[in-house]
């Protein structure tokens, strides 16, 4: 599917990687409807993009504020081509987190794509017309997320949902994407993770020390090419292939390599530093091709 001329909502749109997104979009002369829990955000990202873009504010796990997105984008411009499932939520941690805690993570991770999901595909099999959805998952949902349960577990399932799509749905019209970075210069990550919440310091050290931390731009763009492409699997940090490879390949071997990563993160988590990267080769797998996490 050619990424130009498309109608498009886009959620957790306010910012980091889903304004990126919106941006990319229109840039590439798609028109947005931008979703976020923050309106004032929303619109501040529609505004800067003009009069291609509109905003709504709004609970995406929400089946009303889908249904509201995607009734915006087409009473204003048109038949809906694009789905963007990219809001997320890194609450709870461990096995502390409440059951509130559990049903957010899931709710906002999770059941906002299935839901959006729901809605969207019937529309375009009945119009007999190409349709994209995109998951925004996260290289936690491929390898997983040292310090916080609820953000891996939830990741996985956005990852295995988004397989199921395409696996039923890929040959019937619908491309389907998920999106699995590690680091990227998001609030998601600075202020999410980063906080003073028990095991938030590794948590996002577990990510920052395990390579490059992307701008959202540079992902949005790397995200755009693959779905011209329709690639359904989106690595902006290619080396996560390597380290899921390596995951499969030697299941216990790697969790013994990540118990040895997640000890050298909690021993300097009190400073909020993370460990130098010989150390983190020492706890991988083997020093060639580490098996680092996000």
């Amino acid at each position: 599917m050619r990424m130009t001329d498309r109608v498009a909502v886009v959620t957790g749109g306010g910012a980091g990687i889903g304004a990126a997104l919106a941006s990319a979009l229109v840039d590439a002369g798609n028109r947005v409807v931008v979703v976020d829990l923050d309106g004032g955000a929303a619109q501040a990202v529609a505004d800067r993009l003009g009069d291609r873009a509109r905003a709504l504010g709004g609970d995406v796990a929400d089946d009303a504020v889908i249904a509201a997105a995607v009734d915006l984008a087409e009473s204003t411009f048109g038949p809906l081509d694009v789905f963007v499932a990219n809001a997320g939520t890194t609450a709870g941690m461990g096995l502390d987190s409440t059951d509130a805690a559990w049903s957010t993570a899931l709710n906002v991770n999770v059941l906002a794509h299935v839901r959006a999901a729901r809605l969207v595909i019937p529309r375009w099999l009945e119009r007999g017309t190409p349709g994209y959805f995109l998951t925004t998952a996260s290289a936690a949902g491929l390898l997983t997320q040292i310090g916080s349960a609820t953000y891996s577990v939830s990741k996985h399932a956005a990852v295995g949902f988004a397989e199921w799509l395409s696996v039923t749905y890929g040959d019937r019209g619908v491309a389907v994407s998920c999106l699995c970075p590690m680091g990227v210069n998001t609030a998601l990550l600075n202020s999410g993770f980063d906080s003073d919440r028990e095991g938030a310091s590794v948590a996002a050290a577990a990510v920052t020390s395990a390579g490059d931390v992307l701008e959202p731009d540079d992902v949005a763009r790397t995200t755009l090419e693959a779905m011209e492409a329709e690639r359904f699997l989106i690595l902006p940090h290619p080396q996560v292939l390597t380290m899921y490879s390596q995951k499969s390949a030697d299941y216990d071997r790697w969790i013994a390599g990540m118990r040895r990563y997640r000890s050298s993160l909690e021993r300097s988590a009190p400073g909020h530093s993370t460990p130098d990267h010989s150390t983190l080769e020492r706890s991988t797998l083997d020093s060639a091709a580490d098996t680092r996490q996000g």
